[in-house]
């Protein structure tokens, strides 16, 4: 019973402890919560255009396969349009395509031709990259900003434990532990933000510019199949060639 009875009173003698995450931010106040709320918009927006920039990156590769495999053996432009996924990058090549090709006949320059087929297919490839490059900005902006925003942070907590040192008159670790540890956590979470925006921005970068790789190809096999009227276009890959032709249906045993 005394055991109890001394344990019991040892617990409420224990202070409570000061210098967790949540009393720092107390500490801080409503700056260090605001400059919290502000990193945490910037950290889910920051994931959010990760990943759907990723699933739209994945879809837009995936949807090649098809423009290698089924598009260059139809007969026509406007027949291989049908076999792409409609409100695709490259359907819409595809579509400004057939358009420039039926806009080919008014005009009585060759070279002017050319050149007008040239511009369509560029304009087009220009306007998928824009599409592709969206929300890429937003994470370069949060790469370059959050550090500073949590160094805003530190800069208000190292004023806060100046502060105090002032109005104690002595530096002691009761005084200036809350407020250095706010300016601490700030910078941890500015760092915490802004590293995977930067990684994820160059990682998107790279992908895009692999795909406008692809998108500048599939452009100049259109223009130089519209200016050979069909004959010069580029072989199926070999993975669709050697697909094997569905096999007739066995014919029923018949008794004997």
């Amino acid at each position: 019973m005394n055991l109890y009875l001394l344990a019991a009173a040892a617990g409420e003698a224990a202070p409570e402890s000061q210098f967790g995450f949540v009393q720092a931010m107390k500490e801080g106040g409503p700056v260090a919560w605001s400059i919290l709320g502000i990193m945490i918009i910037m950290s889910v927006g920051s994931f959010y255009i990760m990943f759907t920039k990723l699933f739209e990156q994945n879809k837009v590769m995936k949807q090649y396969n098809t423009v290698q495999s089924q598009f260059w053996r139809a007969a026509s432009l406007k027949e291989g349009a049908t076999k792409l996924e409609k409100d695709g990058p490259w359907r819409q090549l595809a579509d400004d395509a057939v358009k420039a090709q039926e806009d080919h006949g008014k005009m009585t320059d060759s070279l002017e031709s050319h050149d007008y087929m040239h511009g369509s297919l560029q304009r087009s490839e220009d306007s998928i990259n824009a599409v592709l490059a969206g929300g890429l900005p937003f994470l370069a902006t949060v790469g370059a900003t959050a550090p500073f925003v949590g160094l805003l942070g530190t800069v208000i907590g190292i004023y806060r434990a100046l502060i105090n040192i002032g109005i104690a008159g002595n530096a002691s670790i009761d005084k200036v532990a809350g407020p250095v540890g706010e300016a601490l956590i700030m910078t941890a979470i500015g760092l915490l933000v802004a590293v995977p925006a930067v990684f994820a921005f160059n990682w998107l970068q790279s992908r895009n510019r692999k795909i406008g790789a692809m998108l500048s190809t599939f452009s100049n096999d259109l223009l130089a199949y519209m200016n050979s009227n069909g004959a010069v276009k580029p072989a199926v890959t070999a993975a669709a060639a050697a697909k094997p032709a569905a096999k007739p249906a066995a014919a029923p045993a018949t008794k004997a």
